[in-house]
């Protein structure tokens, strides 16, 4: 069995501004509230095969992973695929245009291993409800005034 979180969200922003925020991965500790850290493995910008470090705490764990950017269409889609970490994971993100704005999708998706293999129920549930928050705490910032 595998896990895979899809969730969606509507920013009254232009595509370009959401995607541009939300693909800087130093943006990252702002609106994903459970990532603490992110160090560059590789220089920026981000371009397909960067690699950027991340620290987090998910279920009560302290989590350090790096995700290697395997594909970008820039306002389009960007997808990362984990290189070191916890359980081979991939994460994307889809960008498009709205009457009012741009939907942004985000996708987890992976194999979870070891103790996370056992509450893989648990993981993916924790996962759909970060996600959410985490993009609506996107949509607060960018439609901030």
């Amino acid at each position: 069995m595998s896990v895979d979180v899809v969730t969606q969200v509507e920013i009254t922003r232009a595509r370009a501004d959401v995607a541009s925020f939300a693909s800087d991965p130093m943006n990252a500790t702002t609106w994903y509230r459970n990532i603490h850290s992110v160090t560059w493995e590789t220089s920026p910008p981000l371009a397909v095969g960067s690699r950027v470090r991340f620290r987090a705490r998910f279920l009560g764990r302290t989590l350090e992973y790096t995700y290697q950017l395997v594909e970008l269409v820039p306002t389009e889609r960007l997808v990362m695929s984990m290189a070191a970490g916890p359980f081979p994971m991939e994460t994307s993100y889809h960008w498009e245009d709205t009457a009012r704005g741009t939907t942004m999708t985000l996708r987890n998706r992976g194999e979870p291993e070891g103790y996370l293999r056992m509450v893989e129920g648990v993981v993916a549930a924790a996962m759909q409800r970060a996600n959410r928050a985490d993009l609506a705490r996107l949509k607060a910032l960018l439609e901030a005034p």
